[in-house]
């Protein structure tokens, strides 16, 4: 290891670690979210539970877990507290009692409306052109491709 914390490997010096610099960012990120959600009465993981809902319609929990990439044991909790909360219905599917149906109430539904400035305002707080943001985007989804084992690998969302 050389002073400047460098190895034949690369740097060990902390402000030079990508995923620190990623971590960073998200909780940057989450962080402008957090006044914009807290104004419409959710945390970020709901809010992004309501974001696949709105886009896609009733789907199961397994869907639901994968398009957000969390395991179930995680989706489980969450979806209770939307449901506590009036915004989201679980119930089991008629043709397979194993799976569970997940779909936004007239309550849920109503709330799509007022998130929908969420968007723009945090574009707004953070000074990136809307070319930017999808640039950064498109490397970011990249780079989850790339990191993530191919076996493990899920689907890239839809452009």
């Amino acid at each position: 290891m050389t002073n400047d914390g460098s190895t034949a490997d690369g740097s060990l010096l902390l402000d030079e670690q990508l995923c620190f610099a990623l971590y960073a960012a998200q909780r940057a990120v989450t962080a402008a979210y957090r006044p914009l959600l807290d104004e419409l009465g959710l945390t970020y993981p709901q809010y992004l539970v309501l974001l696949v809902l709105w886009e896609r319609g009733e789907t199961t929990v397994k869907e639901l877990a994968a398009a957000l990439r969390l395991d179930y044991g995680t989706m489980s909790p969450l979806l209770k507290r939307l449901e506590a909360a009036g915004l989201v219905r679980r119930e089991r599917a008629p043709r397979d009692e194993r799976s569970v149906l997940v779909a936004c109430t007239g309550r849920g539904e109503e709330l799509r409306g007022r998130a929908g400035r969420v968007p723009g305002a945090l574009l707004a707080s953070t000074g990136l052109e809307p070319a930017e943001v999808a640039r950064l985007r498109e490397e970011l989804w990249g780079l989850a491709e790339r990191a993530h084992p191919a076996a493990d690998r899920p689907a890239r969302p839809p452009r």
